[in-house]
């Protein structure tokens, strides 16, 4: 754990608002520590807002195009000039409801590292693919497709989140033991190719993180974080999650 920062990451999904950033800015200005990284990946109008109140920034998204004909969509290197150091790629929402392919997920990835966003690059499996004893499959090929296209040292300069879908917005969460498990296949099999990115590599876990739990998942080897979800929107909760990740240092 030494080599490897603990990060908290807040995803607000389709949340937000001028009043909230400044509400969690503040909060997160209090709780910040050179002990771990704090980032929060709002809607992209909330983007510029946040980051001039200091705090670490991310999109829940990117295009995987060049600046062109693509209504509705948002350039990479737009999102970086508007302040973001990182966009999560992949996530289990964009998967599901808007069908993003491994394959898109992939060109997101290297889009966001052409224009020096770091990708955060989601990964799970759903209830079905786990109860069908599928979860290291899917997780791998998750992971695969960003290798199969970058190469491994594309990881180099990124993260890994992983989020079982049947843990997301639902209350279920995996136990400390079921996330180390999913957490340890990811790095070792990193680490087959090349064990010193394996143990450099930042892997989050995401999937009804709080403030109850997360000492506990945190407290896990190769957990490195969290991406949280719900209990990013409110202070309270969003600081003690904060606050549990710098005790495991």
């Amino acid at each position: 754990m030494a080599m490897r920062k603990p990060m908290i990451a807040g995803n607000w999904k389709m949340n937000g608002s001028f009043e909230l950033v400044t509400e969690l800015s503040s909060a997160i200005n209090k709780v910040k520590s050179a002990k771990i990284d704090v980032v929060v990946f709002p809607p992209f109008p909330l983007i510029s807002l946040l980051q001039q109140q200091g705090i670490t920034v991310g999109s829940q998204t990117v295009s995987e195009h060049n600046p062109g004909a693509y209504t509705g969509e948002v350039d990479a290197q737009l999102i970086k000039q508007c302040g973001a150091h990182y966009t999560l790629v992949g996530h289990s929402e964009r998967r599901s409801i808007y069908g993003e392919s491994n394959q898109r997920v992939a060109d997101k990835f290297a889009r966001a590292q052409q224009v020096g966003l770091i990708p955060v690059l989601c990964v799970g499996e759903s209830e079905q693919q786990r109860v069908t004893g599928q979860t290291e499959s899917v997780v791998a090929a998750q992971i695969d497709a960003v290798i199969d296209k970058l190469g491994l040292a594309a990881l180099k300069d990124s993260v890994i989140a992983y989020e079982p879908v049947w843990a997301i917005g639902t209350g279920k969460t995996a136990s400390p033991e079921q996330a180390q498990a999913v957490h340890k296949f990811i790095r070792d099999k990193i680490a087959a190719s090349d064990s010193d990115l394996a143990q450099g590599l930042t892997i989050l876990y995401g999937g009804s993180v709080n403030e109850e739990n997360s000492e506990f998942l945190f407290a896990q080897p190769d957990i490195d974080g969290g991406l949280i979800g719900g209990a990013s929107l409110k202070a309270d909760s969003f600081t003690a999650i904060c606050e549990s990740a710098k005790r495991t240092v």
